[in-house]
């Protein structure tokens, strides 16, 4: 009897414990699968942006037999040719016409003649490009000798920029070609005053800045896809292109070397 009452206790109480456990798993939710963490990654690639500026009204260009070889390595990867690979540092100095001592080449192109009013423009920064590692084929230090080896030009947004004038031609009398187009885009063009493929003789101007005259920059490209035989060549005077904002950047250079463009003696007599 009593046994049999101990029995049904102890059956009673497992059913108990049985109930309370189904209870709890019941009200407590298998939780869900977590997902695995992810992580995002971006990529930010560069804008490549083409832009063209308006032709300038009675400008036509044409062409001149290059007297060398083509540039080697191209001039869009040639630091002589395109000043971007170079590229330049502001630095401080004096914000006009410096004065130097020594000979002055009454021959010199005149960077007042950049601009149709034939004026003197205000500077509004100047800049120190970067030299050359030719042995690792790097950009080098920031040029020290001449402290100035480029110089930012006060200009109106749209403004002509203009070929400098010199006393040189490029040695076709007949045409009175004065300079040759080594590199252009549509921000920045490269001027020779002889007809070598490169810097080694003669003087060059960097032009920063500039948007380039759209006929213009199409038969330079249309020169260069073709071999660089023959080269854009402009009088000077003639437009090459207008400001783009209110500064233009301007470096010139003698037989190669950056020379300081704010030289009273130089380049604006």
């Amino acid at each position: 009897m009593n046994g049999s009452r101990f029995t049904r206790s102890w059956i009673s109480a497992a059913i108990a414990l049985l109930f309370v456990v189904a209870v709890a798993f019941a009200e407590t939710p298998t939780p869900a699968p977590r997902a695995p963490a992810t992580t995002t990654y971006y990529t930010y690639l560069p804008i490549v942006a083409r832009t063209t500026c308006a032709p300038i009204a009675g400008e036509t260009y044409g062409t001149v037999t290059v007297l060398s070889a083509p540039t080697d390595p191209p001039a869009a990867a040639h630091p002589d040719l395109n000043l971007a690979l170079r590229g330049y540092a502001l630095t401080t100095g004096t914000l006009g016409l410096v004065d130097y001592d020594g000979h002055a080449d009454s021959g010199a192109p005149q960077l007042y003649t950049l601009f149709g009013d034939d004026r003197v423009p205000g500077f509004s920064a100047v800049y120190r490009v970067y030299d050359w590692d030719w042995a690792n084929n790097r950009r080098g230090a920031l040029i020290g000798d001449p402290p100035v080896t480029l110089a930012g030009m006060i200009v109106a947004p749209n403004e002509i920029i203009r070929v400098p004038a010199s006393g040189y031609d490029i040695g076709l009398r007949t045409t009175g070609y004065e300079v040759m187009v080594l590199y252009a885009t549509t921000n920045r063009i490269t001027l020779k005053y002889t007809r070598e493929d490169n810097v080694v003789n003669g003087y060059t101007i960097h032009l920063e800045n500039v948007c380039v005259e759209p006929n213009l920059l199409a038969l330079y490209e249309a020169m260069n896809a073709a071999g660089r035989a023959r080269l854009p060549a402009l009088f000077a005077g003639q437009g090459v292109g207008r400001a783009i904002t209110t500064e233009i950047g301007v470096a010139i250079r003698d037989t190669g070397a950056f020379m300081d463009p704010r030289s009273r003696k130089d380049w604006w007599k």
